[in-house]
């Protein structure tokens, strides 16, 4: 999915339009942009979805627009700014992974650069975790690279607070204005003053545990390394790190005790084949090679969109629904494959995919997996 083709929104009535599509219900980032491509504006999409959503038997209602003006308004008295996909401020290295997230809030004076490596690890990490994730954190912070991270204790604050004055951004799993957790609301102050908060959810929205994995693939996606400090073999950190995997980042692993349960997680990763870090050298020199120029001017934007030609197709996505729902079921099948075997162009296939979505008659599961 060319999520790189949506070029910036041309008017306010559009810009708000896509954080009303982005929030209705079903319209996850697979299917926005599908939309957007196919139609060219979220405005057009909202005028269209609850027709062709009717066509297949399911039924649409877009998220109030009350409930959009009491987001904007609970944002503007914070002073969070909205960033769309497509705006010439989003973050080129996000904006490359597979399902990008369409809406950001943001707070804070930082701007997102591309020379960023995120740190994660225990919550309940060990004082020489704590000592080596600061270690790390200042070793990055003075070669230039900005640090992210989820704010959680442990590791993730002790970098966070040693990178303040070189730059590093917090990945909240709530909204921008949610404070988690509590115990880290001086760190929450000082990120907003001198770093920066990225949030994909509503403003006043109180994280859940099932949005952790969501933010993990946000710090995974704005980082071009993952640094895995101390974690447990179940561990959201361990999550984070198989998501950098499938972004195409890399992998650190700073080895533990083998008595130490928080090491558990991170030697694992070292046997799974992640680079050894011992210093910020070993990050350092692997990126290096990796992304071997650094100064690769970002994306250019705004750039024109590639818009689907369904126009005179929907016949064609009608039939291409119902080959989808009758090869969908209650076994999980990844996107791709269902697409395939559709037996229709890629682009009237994920049209009817993302109208069966939306409708409700067909269900995302995690790991780009559908069912019915």
């Amino acid at each position: 999915m060319p999520f790189e083709r949506i070029a910036a929104a041309d008017s306010d009535a559009e810009r708000i339009a896509r954080l009303r599509l982005a929030r209705t219900n079903r319209v996850g980032p697979v299917n926005f942009a599908s939309l957007m491509l196919r139609f060219g504006s979220a405005e057009r999409a909202l005028q269209e979805l609850p027709n062709l959503v009717k066509q297949t038997g399911g039924t649409f209602v877009a998220v109030p627009q009350a409930r959009i003006d009491d987001e904007l308004a609970r944002a503007e008295a914070i002073g969070a700014r909205l960033v769309l996909l497509g705006d010439s401020d989003y973050p080129a290295l996000l904006s490359q992974v597979d399902a990008a997230p369409p809406v950001l809030w943001t707070l804070g004076p930082l701007k997102p650069h591309t020379r960023a490596v995120a740190i994660v690890g225990a919550r309940n990490a060990s004082a020489a975790g704590q000592k080596m994730a600061q270690i790390l954190a200042h070793e990055l912070g003075a070669a230039g690279f900005q640090v992210v991270s989820g704010m959680a204790r442990g590791i993730d604050a002790r970098a966070h607070e040693t990178t303040l004055t070189t730059g590093t951004i917090a990945v909240l799993g709530g909204g921008i204005d949610d404070v988690y957790p509590p115990d880290n609301a001086a760190l929450y102050q000082r990120l907003r003053e001198q770093g920066l908060l990225v949030s994909e959810s509503p403003v006043g929205y109180t994280a859940q545990a099932r949005d952790f994995p969501r933010r993990n693939r946000l710090i995974s996606g704005l980082s071009l390394g993952v640094v895995v400090v101390e974690a447990e073999l179940r561990s959201g950190s361990l999550i984070t790190a198989r998501l950098a995997l499938e972004q195409n980042r890399e992998v650190f692993a700073v080895p533990g005790s083998p008595l130490d349960p928080r090491a558990r997680g991170s030697n694992d990763l070292l046997r799974q084949g992640a680079t050894l870090c011992e210093s910020a050298e070993d990050i350092i020199r692997v990126l290096e090679t990796q992304f071997g120029v650094f100064a690769q001017p970002s994306p250019r934007w705004p750039v024109p969109p590639l818009i689907f030609p369904t126009d005179g197709q929907d016949g064609d996505i009608a039939k291409a629904a119902r080959r989808l729902r009758e090869l969908a079921g209650a076994t999980p099948v990844s996107r791709d494959e269902l697409i395939r075997l559709a037996g229709a162009p890629v682009h009237v296939a994920l049209s009817a995919l993302c109208e069966l979505e939306i409708a409700g008659l067909i269900t995302e599961v995690e790991g780009g997996y559908v069912a019915s």
